[in-house]
């Protein structure tokens, strides 16, 4: 199963969320998602001005394992297994702090707290999404007494590394882990503090939700922990910075690095092997027949071996260009390995080219025409279509050997970024004359927009989706984006 996700992540970039899900009943899954960007011809990007290279540049991915999935209510309990385990790795590395157990210990603190992280958010989530407000009182009712079980759970067990043989060093690591989990209960928990704002039937939850955000305030100054302050912005700065480093600490076990090579390197060089030993025969048989023809007229000899030869490139090239033109499609522009723990578990491969109306599939076309702000644009504008290709395999056994957590798939979170596509737009602001009702003539402002049309289509063994995004960006950047998918299963 594949599910995406979208959002602006700043004001020049978007950024897709990929799950790639595994079924466990396959030992081998494989997942396609072919993207088809629609560009504005007047943006001026085609081959010549937009290269593949260009596009690499403008697209900054991160694939990461999918973080095990733990209701928060669990997680607070204190028989919890995230608890469980980094309570046991504490208790191991403290009697023996070698090597291996250091790292388990280290590696048990980053997957408690990422799977802390996504299991406060998607409770907090879920809150939000209610509607009713008898509802929503209860579930913060629940809330308070999970993230203060959660927290206390966690910091219990700084007792266990007070030890001579855990030094600062060790120690350290347990504090980055409860430093991340107080931001993140606070940053949370001010969520629902600003959804129940304002409705008196509230007013005993959110004094709890404030009066939790207030010792966590207390209890990260007793620790040292930067926290917010009104008038210090250097600080301020500095807790965004430190809340980052921390984020990536945290999600480093879960991160995977991918070295990129180019695909189908070796089956490139025998097609080109096979062009430049065509363009021989061909050299060689134009010589053979002028031999047999002129070999009386030295001249003539010569000259039809100097057009043989300047004949022999431009078939090297042309057969050149076939294959390539054959690789294109069979074959993508890069590889890269999916590893865990030193063990291949997987592969990633990815394209990119500019392909014409007749080279789309007719649903992606018809999901294309429907979208159009304006009845019959499509005669009227013209469109650049860049298909970038994706394609996942992955090997559900191996994924499942390497963690005592349930691993169930990989995350792939890219982002797109259009500053290559700035270039040629107009001034974001243009004014319009407005006829007043006494007769005078105003100017109201109006921003030049341009639209970005993104198709995706996800395909695992089971089934084809479509998601459909349209992105509006003016010369200043990015200022929406709408889902107008309709999901269609073939």
């Amino acid at each position: 199963m594949i599910n995406i996700r979208t959002r602006i992540h700043d004001n020049y970039s978007v950024e897709f969320k990929e799950s790639f899900v595994v079924d466990a009943g396959y030992r081998k899954n494989d997942f396609a998602v072919n993207t088809w960007i629609f560009v504005p011809n007047s943006l001026d990007i085609h081959p010549d001005s937009y290269s593949k290279e260009q596009f690499y540049r403008d697209v900054k991915s991160n694939v990461r394992l999918k973080t095990p999935v733990y209701l928060l209510r669990d997680i607070a309990g204190g028989d919890a297994v995230p608890l469980g385990y980094l309570r046991d790795a504490m208790s191991v590395m403290a009697k023996a702090p070698d090597t291996a157990n250091i790292a388990e210990y280290e590696y048990q603190i980053k997957m408690f707290c990422a799977i802390s992280k996504s299991s406060i958010r998607d409770e907090v989530q879920h809150i939000l999404e209610k509607r009713e407000m008898e509802d929503i009182l209860k579930s913060c009712d629940n809330y308070m007494g999970y993230i203060n079980g959660l927290v206390q759970g966690y910091r219990s067990l700084e007792q266990i590394i007070d030890v001579p043989t855990a030094g600062p060093e060790l120690r350290a690591h347990f504090s980055f882990g409860d430093e991340f989990l107080s931001y993140m209960s606070v940053y949370y928990s001010f969520k629902l503090i600003k959804l129940l704002e304002g409705n008196p039937a509230a007013e005993r939850q959110s004094a709890a939700l404030k009066d939790f955000v207030r010792d966590t305030g207390h209890y990260r100054s007793r620790k040292g922990f930067p926290a917010v302050s009104a008038d210090n912005r250097k600080n301020n700065d500095r807790l965004i910075y430190r809340y980052g480093v921390l984020r990536k600490y945290v999600a480093s076990d879960l991160f995977i690095e991918l070295e990129k090579k180019k695909d189908g390197v070796a089956v490139e060089q025998l097609y080109y092997s096979i062009a430049a030993g065509v363009a021989m025969i061909f050299a060689t048989i134009v010589t053979v027949i002028f031999q047999k023809s002129f070999g009386s007229f030295p001249i003539l000899l010569f000259l039809a071996l100097i057009v043989s030869y300047m004949l022999k490139d431009r078939v090297k090239e042309l057969a050149r260009y076939y294959f390539a033109h054959k690789l294109g499609k069979k074959y993508f522009d890069n590889k890269a390995v999916i590893n865990i723990k030193d063990q291949k578990v997987g592969h990633i491969k990815e394209g990119v080219d500019f392909v014409s109306a007749s080279r789309i599939p007719a649903e992606v076309l018809e999901m294309r025409s429907r979208s159009n702000l304006m009845p019959a644009s499509t005669h009227i504008l013209d469109e650049k279509i860049i298909l970038y290709r994706k394609l996942v395999t992955i090997d559900s056994h191996l994924l499942a050997q390497n963690s005592v957590y349930p691993l169930t798939g990989i995350n792939d979170i890219f982002r797109l970024h259009f500053t290559s596509f700035f270039h040629k737009m107009d001034n974001a602001e243009q004014w319009l004359d407005l006829l007043e009702k006494d007769g005078s003539i105003s100017k109201v402002r109006a921003n030049k927009l341009y639209f970005i049309n993104i198709i995706t289509q996800v395909k695992d063994a089971s089934e084809s989706r479509y998601h459909h995004f349209r992105v509006k960006l003016t010369r200043d950047g990015i200022k929406g984006i709408e889902d107008l998918s309709r999901e269609e299963t073939l």
